[in-house]
């Protein structure tokens, strides 16, 4: 058994391990990460436009039931030209 007074520099040998240990784990932890991807922001989105669509919809069956919704012919006939002049 050696000795080397009480100034010797590796007095404890097992703390120089837990240090590296803990070193080790600190690097290799991982927190838990969380990634929406874009087909899944897409699908929200769609999602969002349809909830807004439907209360539309409901909003315009209300009218058509009370016989409040009127048709106008003409800017209905426009919007049809418009749709098949761009296609």
């Amino acid at each position: 058994m050696k000795i080397n007074g009480p100034n010797h520099s590796n007095f404890n040998p097992y703390k120089k391990n837990i240090q590296n240990q803990l070193q080790a784990t600190e690097t290799t932890a991982k927190k838990d990460k969380i990634e929406i991807s874009n087909e899944a922001k897409q699908m929200q989105e769609h999602q969002k436009a349809q909830e807004a669509r439907q209360k539309h919809i409901e909003a315009l069956k209300q009218k058509v039931d009370s016989g409040e919704y009127q048709v106008d012919a003409k800017q209905t006939a426009e919007k049809m030209i418009n749709f098949w002049k761009h296609r």
